[in-house]
């Protein structure tokens, strides 16, 4: 049986679609400034169309993208990193766990309104249950981290240090950037669905073009970019 193309009822061309979400979700770009760049391209699309796009087929690509990469993800179970960092919605604080790997990759991203024991042992039973349990778990000095590994029986995986932890720390930017363009979040719910599509999105084009010569980045970001515009195609 042929697969359906999620795009059959749309008159806009899938190239032009996937390119609105990558601009949209890759860059610290609003959508009032994706409409203006696909207008320069000679593309005449509204900033709704833009959103309405991004909320339908965003989490899709992000499925998709993890399906791809789920053979690359074996060596995660190494070291992880895990961190969280405070995000305001409708003025009251919120706290986004992420899980990243030694590699920079963001395994996991859960968002929860407190940053107790409870929260914490529901983030680790979460990304474990995906992706296994690491041979090492570093964390900050908060103790939740420390009263819920004790409770699933990981204490001793366990890695704390002031400098250890910032691979996590650093790969809180690129949301950073993208959550002031946004103007932060309305639901929790809206913060949980882009901080998950978001964070595949950056996986996927995350090169780490300083640890690698000229000629292979272009390659990477060439089959990168490849790859994408052949995700979700009939």
């Amino acid at each position: 049986m042929t697969k359906r193309s999620p795009f059959r009822y749309f008159k806009t061309s899938p190239e032009i679609i996937r390119l609105a979400v990558m601009l949209y979700v890759r860059f610290p770009l609003s959508l009032r400034n994706v409409e203006d760049l696909l207008h320069e391209r000679g593309i005449d699309v509204s900033h709704e169309a833009v959103r309405f796009w991004w909320h339908r087929f965003g989490p899709m690509f992000a499925s998709e993208i993890r399906k791809r990469r789920i053979t690359g993800m074996k060596s995660s179970g190494w070291r992880w990193h895990l961190d969280e960092v405070f995000v305001k919605i409708n003025g009251e604080r919120h706290y986004l766990w992420r899980a990243v790997d030694h590699e920079g990759e963001v395994l996991e991203s859960f968002v929860t309104k407190t940053r107790d024991k409870k929260a914490a042992l529901k983030f680790l039973k979460k990304t474990m249950r995906k992706h296994g349990r690491p041979e090492v778990i570093v964390t900050d000095l908060l103790r939740s981290y420390g009263a819920a590994l004790k409770e699933i029986g990981a204490a001793h995986r366990q890695e704390t240090s002031r400098w250890l932890n910032n691979r996590a720390e650093n790969s809180h930017l690129p949301f950073r950037r993208r959550e002031r363009a946004m103007l932060r979040f309305r639901r929790m719910r809206s913060l949980q669905k882009f901080a998950a599509v978001h964070a595949s999105v950056c996986n996927h084009f995350n090169h780490e073009r300083s640890l690698s010569t000229r000629p292979n980045f272009k390659l990477n970001r060439a089959v990168a970019l490849a790859e994408w515009r052949g995700i979700c195609a009939a």
